[in-house]
């Protein structure tokens, strides 16, 4: 495959796992669908690396991949529960913002950004605003799931970062430190707010798939990088809130005011110009 359609299968897989871990957060709670989706997902990657063979990384790089499973784990925790309790159509693109902590902390240290960005930025910010606020109807009122989705893309955007640093001896044992540093950490959270840990037999394909589909698009998403431009790589990957809005509007028949379709579109346009540049 080529690294464009790799990079849209990236977006295709991590758009469908997003849905439908805030649809089944909906019917079973967001602790619980963490604690089982990431560990079916730990599951997999493991038989993985242990398959290849790979050697184990360096301290620096581990560490890294264990800072970086601790902000997944906060994005997921975030863009679950804001999809339980919000419109996924609102969330998931206030998701993508997660762009802008690359940004930030590549400005930190010296980096110049390009025009392009600059517009992005600009781009992002705006969508935010306005598809975090109800249509005329609500009052201007702030959209249910916001904060979450704003917690979302802190966590996201730092994973980025840090799972950057990791991969340097390694993608494989960077997404498994990761992943396990990301499921003991769900599994504790569980077992504190006492979620349930076993659910109804015809939920466990589900989370075995949401699980499936996030450990795929990382694995297709570092082959696009191997093959193709990060750069074109990334924007395509980017976009994989258009998949969960698509799959809201087709599955729940979900529905956006105006302003927030515009808003929609604005940050998803700003997320990609980010990553572009």
């Amino acid at each position: 495959m080529s690294a464009l359609a790799l990079a849209l299968a990236a977006a295709l897989a991590w758009g469908t796992g997003d849905f439908l871990g805030g649809l089944t957060s909906r019917r079973t709670g967001t602790a619980t669908v963490l604690a089982l989706s990431l560990g079916a997902g730990f599951t997999i990657i493991l038989v993985g690396v242990l398959v290849s063979g790979a050697d184990p990384p360096g301290g620096g790089a581990a560490l890294a991949a264990v800072g970086a499973g601790a902000a997944g784990v906060l994005g997921l925790a975030g863009l679950y529960q804001g999809m339980a309790v919000g419109a996924m159509g609102v969330v998931a693109p206030i998701s993508a913002a997660a762009a802008l902590i690359p940004f930030a902390v590549g400005l930190s240290e010296g980096d110049r950004p390009s025009g392009l960005q600059l517009v992005g930025v600009a781009a992002a910010l705006s969508g935010v605003v306005l598809v975090s606020r109800e249509p005329a109807g609500g009052r201007g009122a702030r959209a249910a799931g916001v904060g979450l989705a704003l917690i979302a893309a802190l966590g996201f955007g730092l994973y980025f970062v840090l799972m950057d640093a990791a991969a340097d001896d390694g993608a494989g044992w960077a997404v498994l430190i990761a992943r396990a540093t990301a499921t003991v950490l769900a599994v504790t959270a569980a077992l504190v707010l006492r979620a349930p840990l076993r659910v109804p037999v015809r939920l466990a394909p589900v989370l075995v798939a949401v699980g499936a589909f996030d450990v795929a698009a990382n694995v297709l998403f570092g082959l696009a990088t191997s093959r193709g431009l990060v750069s074109v790589v990334s924007v395509l990957a980017s976009l994989y809130p258009v998949v969960t809005i698509a799959l809201a509007r087709i599955v729940v028949g979900e529905r956006l005011g105006v302003s927030q379709r515009v808003g929609a579109a604005a940050a998803l346009a700003g997320a990609a110009l980010i990553t572009a540049g």
